[in-house]
């Protein structure tokens, strides 16, 4: 009981990783049941946004970029929408003004973001490896050399220094 309740401690100290995949079940944006795991096998960019998120608006177009130049290699970027059910209207604006090309999820809400132990606002990017495990989170606006840092150490042998779990910009 004891060592039970220690590992629980380090746990949510983030002192020891639960290495159990992930899963998320949402819909696309021509309505079809999509799964995370579907995606096995793959590192996987998981970017959780709304229509309505100024800072979203402004790390968008980094997404988009570095999904051309990552998906070559074998990298799937996910945009997943927060957007409640009034602003759902706007999202294919959204996609269309920014040109995103990959996969876009509806319907995620704070649940999903707790389940993934992510933030409470977004924007916020999840890192997964090819087990389904999400490897790192980067809560609030990612910036261009945290995402590349993370992607080069996943598509790496691994062996060099591992980037960051949790980088938090929310934090004031």
């Amino acid at each position: 009981m004891c060592r039970a309740l220690i590992l629980i401690g380090l746990l949510f100290a983030g002192l020891v990783r639960a290495d159990k995949p992930a899963e998320l079940r949402l819909r696309d944006l021509e309505g079809k049941k999509v799964r995370l795991s579907d995606y096995r096998g793959k590192v996987v960019v998981l970017n959780f946004w709304a229509t309505w998120c100024g800072p979203c608006r402004e790390e968008m177009p980094m997404m988009v970029e570095a999904e051309k130049t990552w998906a070559a290699k074998g990298v799937v970027f996910i945009a997943v929408s927060v957007d409640e059910e009034k602003g759902k209207s706007k999202i294919a604006d959204f996609v269309e003004k920014y040109g995103v090309r990959f996969a876009v999820w509806l319907g995620a809400s704070s649940d999903e973001l707790d389940l993934l132990h992510m933030g409470e606002g977004v924007p916020d990017t999840a890192f997964v490896d090819e087990k389904g495990v999400i490897v790192a989170r980067v809560l609030g606006e990612i910036r261009r050399e945290e995402l590349e840092e993370r992607l080069v150490w996943l598509t790496g042998d691994r062996t060099g220094v591992r980037p960051l779990e949790l980088v938090n910009h929310m934090e004031k």
